[in-house]
């Protein structure tokens, strides 16, 4: 079988669902599966690279890091000889991320399209099924409002950015919301993600299958320190002003403060230096594994104070896979992954007064009983979720739909 994978970004750049992209990628290599991946090229990255049955093709296809629609402005790329003898040549063409403007050439020569959706772009314009004005969940699904979409994009942008990001999201999102739909397969990474889709998008139901993301080898990392850690950045949807708020709790209550190591603060112009010096914040920006790996020695738990419902979380995943502690609101995919584990401590989405005490209460905990329940956290997730079982779904789909 051949697979033609489409994507904009490939590990170790992008997030979760480029890592998700490169760990099928190696394990359909191992599977001796014939993978070819197209992707972007950055400095320094060769043009083209072979590893065994694995080919990477790397093409100016983006200006900068946002690939929502950058790939429509690569059109000459796209209905180039070379991409259509690529395309011709796949028993299955695979976009795991926004390179929908693919699927119509895929059809038109006849080869069945795998759309695997790491977030809500299908239903929402921003991904996220996440109302910017009122922080918290979306009920509104597709009817996404301009007022919504500029709340969200001018904390990041200038006027002229915010504006035509506006326009882009009312527009040409309906576009590929419709190229989405003419693919013959739609992978969700949960059950949740599944659910919203079918709510809001009844007429794809009938594509969509449930398939849970790869997992990276992580070891049981040793624990020397009694630190929290967060890794969501700045961002209202993943509840860091949740965070603060419980520390501010924490703080008017006197109680003994903690040291929070939190990750993807590459600018913090919008906050006060002395805020995170005031909460004991030690910040970092977007860090690889090896570098992860000393903070996560300096770790107990994970705060997870997520206020959108996330289809998947590598974080919580990793802090499973590690043997940490788990601090988590209540929603999203993510539960199912930490079912039935007993180091995971849940709290009200939104509720800074609960997690607050959550990091009271692991706080309050003897190191034997946080190693306990570390442990017991990396077994129970271990038992539940392989690789072997994830590829062999995802095998069973592409002979499925190319039969």
């Amino acid at each position: 079988m051949n697979i033609l994978m489409l994507c904009e970004l490939l590990y170790p750049h992008g997030s979760g669902s480029e890592l998700a992209t490169y760990l099928y990628a190696e394990l359909l290599k191992k599977a001796g599966i014939n993978v070819t991946i197209v992707t972007n090229r950055f400095t320094g990255e060769p043009e083209v690279s072979r590893k065994n049955n694995l080919m990477i093709y790397r093409l100016p296809l983006l200006s900068k890091k946002s690939v929502k629609y950058s790939t429509l402005r690569r059109l000459d790329i796209l209905t180039s000889s070379f991409m259509r003898k690529l395309i011709k040549q796949a028993d299955i063409v695979y976009i795991p991320r926004y390179w929908f403007s693919a699927i119509p050439l895929a059809k038109a020569l006849r080869k069945p399209v795998i759309v695997h959706l790491h977030d809500y772009i299908s239903i929402c314009p921003l991904a996220l099924l996440y109302d910017s004005r009122r922080y918290g969940i979306c009920r509104k699904g597709k009817f996404c409002s301009a007022g919504c979409i500029y709340a969200y994009e001018s904390v990041k942008k200038n006027l002229f950015r915010t504006t035509s990001s506006v326009f882009l999201n009312l527009t040409v999102w309906r576009i590929l919301k419709c190229f989405i739909e003419c693919a013959d397969a739609i992978i969700c990474v949960s059950n949740t993600h599944r659910d919203l889709l079918v709510k809001h998008a009844p007429s794809v139901s009938k594509k969509i299958h449930v398939i849970y993301n790869p997992l990276p080898s992580l070891p049981f990392t040793e624990i020397n320190g009694d630190g929290f850690g967060y890794f969501g950045g700045p961002s209202y949807a993943r509840g860091f002003h949740v965070l603060l708020r419980a520390l501010h709790h924490r703080r008017a209550k006197k109680l003994k403060l903690v040291n929070v190591y939190a990750t993807k603060f590459i600018n913090n112009k919008h906050y006060d230096a002395d805020l995170f010096d005031k909460f004991r914040f030690i910040l970092y920006g977007k860090l690889r594994y090896r570098e992860l790996d000393e903070i996560y020695r300096k770790i107990k738990a994970v705060i997870i104070p997520s206020t959108f419902a996330e289809t998947f979380s590598y974080v919580a995943a990793e802090s499973l896979l590690r043997g940490r502690l788990i601090i988590a609101s209540n929603i999203g995919g993510m539960l199912e992954l930490m079912e039935g584990c007993k180091g995971v401590f849940l709290f009200d989405t939104g509720n800074a007064v609960q997690l607050a005490e959550k990091i009271d209460y692991i706080n309050g905990l003897s190191i034997s009983d946080v190693f306990d329940l570390c442990l017991s956290n990396r077994e129970r997730f271990r038992k539940r979720f392989s690789n072997e079982k994830t590829l062999q779904k995802f095998l069973d789909l592409c002979n499925k739909i190319a039969t």
